[in-house]
């Protein structure tokens, strides 16, 4: 069958070995050697040498379509288009210069337009509307198929390890400063609009000498259909969410901003440098304990879908060792986040909550070496939940079997500054709502303050209360404990002394 297509030939593309990219990066030297000639500067013989600069540029990216008797006329006119300029810059030397190039250029890489005033109307479009060509090729230099899959490879590190940085912020006033610089409000306050404009202009300017489209007549020819037409190729898959290209990209992102968050660490926490200002190691120990163990809890849970059983990752040699690497960075930073909170503690004293804390993070820890057992030992889901389900059972019958109560009091009072420790005074209010277990560190707290007849009108109660524990149906080992451990600091004190 034959059929009349109409084939419209608008533009010559003569740069086959060169791709955009290439292009745009010489636009982009070439406005940096107009920046350093012209910004700010007198201009004088610096226009003829950009003009040269970009002369050699355009041959270049257009030898494949140079005729070279053609060409040698076109240096010869542009050859005398630089003597004016070169003698003396002015407004008419300038449009000598400019018009020189141009028709060289026009000679050179268009040896279609033969007719004059063809000529004419063909540097008339160049230089009217070439500048604006520019920002219509610029966006072709991305593969739109290959850049929609680079999203697709990045989105899903790009989106978690921002939710890391924004933890690590929040745990470290070093990295919030960093991430305070990325303010574009700040970067705005760097950036100099004039000169934004001039690199924009500059690279207007030369993309037509450097990606060089000349228009032509549009051509109607006759095609044969030799058959059927072939489907078109199917569209690009896109890459798997989590496949193993995206897998291995999160890992080595995450490894590099965790490397960053333990080294910083490294230098305050265990190096004891000095912390930037307004900042004391209480408060950086505080701020940072409870996000760093979201953010293990999110690695966690990122290992685990990573490397599900079966999964095209698990297999993978590259990406084993980098996820044993990532979590053993995370173990190193839960074992930050226990010393953060010991510092903290350490000077705040110990509550309840703190202890679960405490508590929650070993688990934490316990959970990611044993998700790496499971990884390196090929086990199963279910065999990593039923380790955890132990782990967790161990921990909460020992649990049961701790008197908190005491530990506390004790710890508070041990810590505290009227003790001769490095804690805050010791909040005797608190240790009240601890319960009767809590007594024997009440006492001594008013053997300290002497004449707190206020406490000691609540420690009264306490006692009663303890008492009412006594009672055969309320009995238990820790109160019965605790009243053998009061009677016997009563009989201790000096009056209660037995006569000699």
């Amino acid at each position: 069958m034959t059929s009349l297509v109409s084939t419209t030939t608008t533009d010559i593309q003569p740069i086959r070995p060169s791709g955009l990219s290439a292009k745009l990066a010489m636009a982009l030297l070439l406005a940096a050697l107009a920046d350093w000639l012209f910004y700010g500067q007198r201009i004088g013989v610096s226009l003829t040498l950009f003009a040269i600069a970009t002369a050699c540029v355009s041959v270049l990216f257009n030898h494949a379509a140079l005729d070279l008797r053609r060409a040698a006329i076109g240096g010869a006119i542009l050859t005398l288009g630089v003597v004016p300029a070169v003698e003396e810059l002015n407004t008419l030397s300038f449009l000598i210069l400019v018009a020189s190039l141009t028709i060289a250029l026009l000679l050179a890489t268009n040896p279609d337009t033969t007719e004059l005033t063809e000529r004419a109307r063909t540097l008339r479009n160049f230089l009217l509307l070439g500048p604006f060509r520019f920002f219509l090729d610029a966006p072709q230099v991305f593969n739109m198929s290959a850049f929609t899959r680079g999203v697709a490879l990045w989105l899903m590190p790009a989106a978690l390890g921002t939710v890391f940085v924004a933890l690590f912020a929040a745990a470290n006033p070093v990295i919030e400063q960093w991430v305070s610089l990325l303010n574009p409000k700040v970067i705005l306050e760097y950036v100099n609009t004039w000169r934004v404009l001039f690199w924009t202009l500059m690279l207007a300017l030369v993309w037509p000498f450097i990606h060089v489209r000349w228009r032509r007549k549009t051509m109607v020819t006759p095609t044969v259909a030799d058959g059927p037409v072939p489907p078109s190729l199917p569209p690009m898959v896109s890459a798997e969410f989590l496949g193993p290209s995206t897998i291995l990209r999160s890992l080595i992102l995450f490894n590099l901003l965790f490397a960053a968050q333990s080294i910083l660490d490294g230098i305050y926490l265990w190096g004891h440098v000095a912390l930037p200002d307004n900042m004391t190691y209480a408060t950086y120990a505080h701020r940072g304990a409870y996000p760093l163990i979201v953010t293990a809890l999110l690695a966690a849970a990122f290992v685990l879908a990573a490397m599900r059983p079966g999964g095209p990752a698990e297999k993978s040699t590259v990406i084993r060792p980098l996820v044993y690497v990532w979590v053993g960075q995370n173990v190193l930073l839960v074992a930050s986040s226990i010393l953060r909170l010991d510092l903290y503690v350490g000077i705040y004293m110990l509550t309840y909550w703190r202890i679960a804390a405490f508590i929650w993070m070993g688990l934490v820890a316990l959970g990611l070496i044993l998700i790496v057992a499971r990884i390196a030992l090929n086990r199963s889901n279910r065999w990593l939940v039923c380790a955890n389900l132990i782990a967790l059972t161990i921990v909460l019958y020992s649990v049961s079997l701790m008197n908190f109560d005491a530990f506390i009091a004790d710890y508070n009072l041990k810590h505290s500054s009227e003790m001769g420790g490095n804690g805050v005074k010791i909040d005797a209010n608190y240790l009240l709502t601890l319960g009767p277990q809590a007594l024997p560190a009440i006492d001594k707290v008013i053997a300290l303050r002497g004449g707190d007849y206020c406490l000691a009108g609540r420690r009264d109660r306490l006692v009663e209360s303890q008492r009412h524990d006594l009672a055969w149906r309320a009995w238990g080992v820790r109160s019965w404990r605790l009243q053998r451990r009061l009677d016997a600091q009563v009989k201790v004190q000096p009056g209660n002394q037995p006569a000699g």
